[in-house]
């Protein structure tokens, strides 16, 4: 496993994972980069991601350091950027654990290890079977929520008053009186998530009058100076009650607040996966292809848990061994998943079922999710095995593929298999064995024909369920906000946006089974209903008939929604307790759709 040695930084502290020494020197991190770059040996995956400065509960860190076009990420200050490079088999290791740990720990005894007993013989679960019913998802399904109801229930009206208000309370510690409404917060968020599919390489172009960049939508909604001074001052915990051992402290409010309302509205489902997520830091692209295939990717750690469909119940970024204490004997990964398990549990003590890979996979998590009544499958590291003597990798290659090699724990009733497809897999769970195996299709460049090769149980579930996290991931890359600040954690609150509208639109996909919309178009809705709907009450004025006449037959994203106060018809003009929702305006249901029809 590859040490830890500190790399001084002009623009950033980095910590770059490497076996021989290095002397100390001062460098740039593009310098870093460049480095990685002529790199051309290995095939192991580089990843940096960011850390929060150290003193990231300090006032400084509240402060804009630029104007997003004026400096990169890369020429941040040295206070408020670190950088940390890690092998892809890092972070979650023995040895990086022994590293870590403070030197009081490193003194305390070892610990005796339980021996294993391994027998070749499928495994005998006695987990009971999935009945549970979802009855939240019912109501849901029942009120037919439009787009920003589904938003809302994630950024809702507890979450918006209490931004509003801690935005409001560090203005006038600023000595500024801002006066930020929910409305005017709502125009904001409005105009982030339109930035995720309409982007400016300035993000001042939106109000510009030119006509190649005016977007009379976001001029009309709010005014630039206006929002350039909200978005400077928006906050999210009173810096009168951070925590200072906490990295994410300036956001933990929010954090939890988002957790919450996640898991409140989560799909009660037996499959979950657990993985890693990036929340990226600077530039339009935080990932750099190398050529000898290590992409760099640039950001915050999240550690997440979803369903297989990619809604993200749980998440937390990332601080290291150095601020998240492992518990349990297990390493840093594998405490992540027992913290997600936990969160689950508050919903019951259910048998899920948990997917993750190797980076966190061990016979001793295992142990501890099947005494909780969890079940977990993931593929595994050789040395995580305890032992297991399964045939050798060598050997089993020279078999056809297909083959594999099993064995199971006596005292735990955990199974470890090893099966040969293009290469060596190896593969724990507690729940699930190899039968019934059945034949899977292989594809042979060579002789470019398909062949039927066995595949145990438990590998072709996994490979059914597993990829929930990587669906968040792609969802969220697709649309992500583009408008970003210099403060460290501005890209983490778009992060956080993307995930919201991602699991709305899940919801949506889940009750919403004769009018589904796709992502762009749910994300375009919400983004409109905001602007639109700032503009109609602004105090000025400002909307004009052109930005009404286009909305009201651009026939996306009109819902018909009730209303307590009695309206007339925009059509027939008699009263009417419905309205649209995009549009602002009384609608019967009789002439909804001639209204939106030219």
């Amino acid at each position: 496993m590859a040490s830890l040695h500190s790399v001084s930084c002009h623009r950033s502290s980095l910590t770059t994972g490497r076996r021989t020494s290095s002397k100390l020197k001062s460098m740039k991190l593009l310098e870093v980069l460049n480095a990685l770059e002529e790199e051309e040996s290995g095939q192991s995956r580089e990843e940096i991601f960011i850390a929060p400065p150290n003193n990231a509960s300090g006032d400084f860190t509240d402060e804009d350091s630029g104007d997003e076009d004026g400096r990169r990420g890369t020429h941040l200050p040295g206070n408020v950027l670190h950088a940390f490079v890690v092998p892809e088999d890092s972070g979650t290791g023995e040895d990086d654990d022994d590293l870590q740990l403070q030197p009081a720990m490193k003194k305390q005894k070892a610990v005796v290890e339980p021996q294993h007993v391994w027998t070749k013989r499928d495994i005998c679960p006695d987990f009971t079977s999935w009945t549970a019913s979802d009855p939240h998802m019912e109501d849901l399904k029942s009120q037919e929520l439009s787009p920003v109801g589904l938003f809302e229930l994630f950024f809702d009206e507890g979450t918006i008053n209490f931004i509003v208000n801690e935005t409001n309370r560090y203005a006038w510690q600023k000595n500024v009186n801002l006066g930020l409404t929910a409305q005017e917060l709502k125009c904001v968020l409005g105009i982030l998530i339109l930035s995720g599919y309409i982007s400016y390489p300035r993000r001042r172009m939106f109000w510009e009058t030119s006509p190649d960049s005016h977007h009379h939508l976001v001029a009309d909604a709010i005014r630039r100076d206006r929002f350039e001074l909200i978005f400077s001052y928006l906050h999210f915990a009173d810096n009168n009650e951070l925590d200072e051992s906490d990295r994410f402290a300036k956001v933990r409010p929010l954090i939890v607040r988002m957790n919450y309302n996640f898991q409140k509205h989560a799909p009660l489902e037996e499959f979950y996966s657990f993985g890693e997520s990036m929340c990226e830091y600077f530039g339009h692209r935080g990932s750099k292809r190398l050529p000898a295939g290590k992409p760099v990717r640039l950001g915050y750690k999240i550690w997440c848990g979803t369903t297989s469909r990619g809604y993200l119940v749980w998440f937390e970024p990332s601080q290291g061994t150095l601020f998240t204490k492992p518990d349990r004997g297990l390493d840093l990964g594998g405490s992540m998943v027992v913290k997600f398990v936990d969160a689950l549990q508050t919903r019951g003590c259910l048998p899920y079922h948990i997917f993750f890979d190797k980076v966190f996979t061990s016979v001793k998590l295992m142990s501890i999710l099947r005494k909780k009544g969890v079940k977990a499958t993931g593929t595994v590291r050789e040395y995580r095995t305890e032992r297991c003597p399964l045939k050798d990798p060598k050997e089993l290659k020279r078999m056809k593929r297909g083959s594999f090699d099993y064995r199971v724990d006596e005292s735990e009733e955990i199974i470890v298999c090893r099966w040969h497809d293009s290469s060596v897999v190896n593969i724990c769970s507690n729940a699930v064995g190899i039968e019934p195996a059945g034949l899977t299709s292989h594809h042979s460049g060579a002789a470019k024909t398909q062949a039927q090769v066995h595949q145990p149980s438990l590998l072709r579930l996994y490979q059914e369920k597993v990829g929930g996290v990587g669906r968040m991931d792609q969802n969220i890359a697709k649309y992500k906000v583009k408008i970003r600040g210099m403060k460290w954690y501005s890209s983490f609150i778009g992060y956080v946006i993307d995930a919201a509208l991602n699991n709305a639109w899940q919801l949506h996909r889940i009750c919403c089974h004769d009018a589904q919309v796709d992502l762009l178009a749910f994300r375009r809705y919400v983004a409109c209903v905001y602007l639109e709907s700032n503009a109609d009450t602004s105090s000025q004025g400002r909307r004009s008939r052109r930005l009404e006449t286009e909305s009201r037959f651009d026939m996306i994203g009109h819902w018909i929604i009730h209303q307590d106060k009695r309206t007339r018809c925009a059509l027939c003009h008699s009263q009417t307790n419905t309205r649209c929702e995009k549009c602002q305006k009384g609608v019967h249901a009789k002439c909804f759709r001639a209204y939106h029809i030219r």
